[in-house]
């Protein structure tokens, strides 16, 4: 074997490790990026359980009223056990007497968030005013703020994270913009007729679309 001969195979050697190093590195690489990802929708997860564990911790201290501009989004998921868990809240509240009072952004996909917490107890308007779709929080008794952080701009948006920030200064700055928002607005009653009527709607294809009830929808239209 020529020296000239020689230095081709072991270019040739050197060629083929490094492919094969190549390989493994991007092997590496994909793991490691599905990996992040997973960790990344883990964090995610975690931090909205955290935020609904904050909104239901706070909510269980309310003695006289609480208050709030919330996404009203249909629940998928996870988000119907949570909403549940709020609903319950709700409904044990109004027995005894709190007030609870919810804005919405006016879109018709919130009816069904508006329907559960009207039906358990709770009183619920869908509003025009442009900071509601921009901004998520909850008042308790004038003296507790629950404000809620989403992944990205836009109103669509899931709220990913919580702060329990007890401050009767901000309560009073925020509760003074829900009630300018609250008083002319539109209750969930008369919204529901609304869309009815807009959109030509029955009353069974709204409650397939909307997942309620068609007889418990019917009785809201009739009572509107």
């Amino acid at each position: 074997m020529t020296i000239e001969t020689g230095l081709l195979v072991l270019e040739s050697v050197l060629l083929l490790a490094t492919i094969i190093l190549l390989l493994f590195s991007l092997k590496e690489g994909r793991g490691r990026k599905n990996l992040l990802l997973q960790v990344e929708r883990a964090t995610k997860v975690l931090s909205r359980q955290e935020y609904f564990l904050t909104v239901t911790d706070t909510m269980m201290d309310a003695k006289t009223e609480v208050i709030g501009a919330i996404t009203g989004r249909l629940p998928v998921g996870d988000d119907k056990k949570r909403t549940k868990s709020v609903t319950e809240n709700i409904e044990r509240m109004t027995k005894n007497n709190v007030s609870v009072r919810y804005l919405m952004p006016k879109f018709p996909d919130r009816l069904h968030i508006g329907y559960m917490y009207t039906n358990a107890g709770a009183e619920i308007r869908y509003s025009d005013c442009a900071i509601v779709h921009d901004i998520r929080y909850m008042v308790v008794d004038d003296r507790v703020v629950v404000i809620g952080i989403p992944e990205s701009t836009g109103e669509k948006e899931a709220t990913r994270k919580g702060y329990r920030i007890p401050s009767e200064g901000l309560a009073a700055i925020l509760k003074e913009h829900f009630y300018s928002c609250w008083d002319k607005n539109i209750t969930f009653e008369n919204y529901l007729k609304e869309v009815i009527k807009q959109t030509g709607a029955t009353p069974k294809l709204l409650a397939r679309e909307l997942q309620i009830d068609e007889g418990e929808l019917e009785k809201f239209t009739q009572s509107a």
